[in-house]
């Protein structure tokens, strides 16, 4: 995949993960859409691109996880700039923690974190099935591969969603369309620092879990392993082994995370 002259949209790029993404696609030559629920967020990040890439990227308001607002999304990027060719679903909340008796959270995790993804690839798979080419990019987390201490639902929206990019890569990729799923850390964003999204111990787990990345650095990775369309995109190569070592010993891991998560309950007591 060659990012020159490619129609992209990035969802949740008013900044974080999602404004370096369309940043640095559109340093590659791409013509981007900035969605995100902050309208104004997403329109500074194309002021950024434009003031050194006239005409690269426009901005649009849109909720990620409506599909008559992905819809819009896409029609506008079509207008304005042709046929999308990749699609970074890459909003996401950190609701919750614990347990979280509170079901609307649940809903809100489930739907931003997993069914924005369903979403987008039930309107722009059939046609990339027809074109013979496309690309999906979903945003997961490490957490979805591992766990997430502190937050059941952020870690089972983040397990949801891996799992629907893996099934989509296995049930399309002979048909054109390649996915890669993007599974960081830490990362410096509003997700990890904001008191009213991950709780402390959440937050915490993340932190002390290894470094901290720039959103850029994510971004770079990302390009990197897009271009070689490779599937699972981790910032922290650490991350895999973590990952062999749950599938080694699945037991002797939970064991692990217990303590892990008991040491950090120590320190936030």
């Amino acid at each position: 995949m060659q990012i020159a002259q490619k129609v992209a949209i990035v969802t949740g790029g008013g900044g974080g993960i999602g404004g370096a993404l369309a940043e640095r696609l559109a340093a590659e030559g791409a013509r981007v859409v900035v969605s995100d629920l902050d309208a104004a967020s997403a329109q500074f990040v194309v002021d950024r691109i434009t003031a050194t890439s006239p005409g690269a990227a426009i901005a649009v308001g849109a909720d990620a996880s409506d599909t008559t607002q992905i819809a819009s999304l896409i029609s506008a990027a079509e207008s304005e700039f042709g046929p999308v060719d990749l699609y970074f679903a890459n909003a996401g909340v950190a609701a919750g923690s614990d347990l979280e008796f509170d079901d609307a959270v649940w809903d809100l995790a489930l739907d931003v974190n997993v069914r924005a993804h369903i979403r987008a690839a039930r309107l722009l798979v059939p046609g990339w099935v027809e074109r013979g080419e496309g690309y999906f990019v979903s945003t997961a987390s490490a957490a979805g591969l591992l766990t997430q201490i502190g937050s059941a639902p952020y870690s089972v929206s983040k397990h949801a969603a891996v799992g629907f990019a893996e099934w989509l890569s296995v049930t399309y990729g002979d048909q054109g369309v390649r996915v890669s799923c993007l599974c960081p850390m830490g990362v410096n964003t509003k997700l990890l620092t904001d008191d009213a999204a991950l709780s402390a111990t959440a937050a915490r787990a993340v932190t002390t879990a290894g470094a901290v990345l720039e959103p850029a650095d994510v971004a770079e990775c990302a390009l990197a392993a897009i271009e070689a369309e490779q599937f699972l995109i981790l910032p922290h190569p650490e991350v895999l082994e973590m990952y062999r070592h749950k599938g080694a010993d699945y037991d002797r891991w939970i064991r692990g995370m217990r303590r892990y998560q008991a040491a950090l309950l120590g320190q936030t007591s």
